[in-house]
């Protein structure tokens, strides 16, 4: 069972690639497909913590390659949707996300370096859940709006709505927050 949590991990990070491939082809399966992966991606995130805390399997490889993968993942989705979907996720959301990800890595490496490893906040948690959730429910729109016009209308109305647009700005907020809160309140290993 030891290996199972990094074999979950590189399975994530194989999955992303098609992921990211499928949201450039317009078309509902396509789109499905992107969701579909993209949940299973998502859930082999949790899965792979719990097993790996159940059998109490911490490996140094797991531990860089847990926090990449999920890095690959979010922030590749999210650079993909500015990419195709501009006025859905617009740069400077990307760039603060991005911006946040790269601080808090050198954070870490620099505690690493320092014998001091930082633990992941539980704020941190809050902000993977506002990212999960945001990604998920566009995902979710992209595919319903290749969908036959009964349904597709409706979910392209929702997709370009000024909820979507808070629901992103909370994002963000949630994102740069909690990357500020390891540098104001860092939290070191025992």
């Amino acid at each position: 069972m030891k290996h199972v949590p990094n074999a979950l991990t590189i399975v994530r990070i194989l999955i992303t690639p098609a992921v990211l491939a499928l949201l450039f082809v317009d078309t509902g399966f396509a789109r499905g497909w992107a969701l579909f992966l993209f949940v299973a991606a998502s859930i082999s995130d949790w899965l792979d913590g719990k097993v790996a805390r159940l059998y109490e399997v911490d490996t140094r490889l797991g531990q860089f390659l847990d926090p990449l993968a999920d890095k690959v993942l979010v922030l590749g989705t999210f650079i993909t949707m500015a990419v195709r979907w501009p006025d859905l996720v617009p740069w400077w959301a990307v760039a603060l996300i991005a911006l946040r990800d790269v601080a808090v890595t050198l954070l870490r490496s620099r505690a690493v370096k320092a014998g001091r490893p930082l633990r992941t906040s539980g704020a941190a948690k809050i902000k993977t859940a506002f990212q999960l959730t945001f990604l998920i429910l566009v995902l979710f729109l992209l595919f319903l709006e290749r969908m036959p016009s009964v349904v597709a209308g409706p979910a392209s109305s929702v997709l370009y709505s000024v909820f979507i647009s808070a629901l992103l700005v909370a994002t963000v907020a949630a994102t740069v927050v909690t990357g500020a809160a390891y540098f104001f309140v860092p939290r070191h290993e025992r």
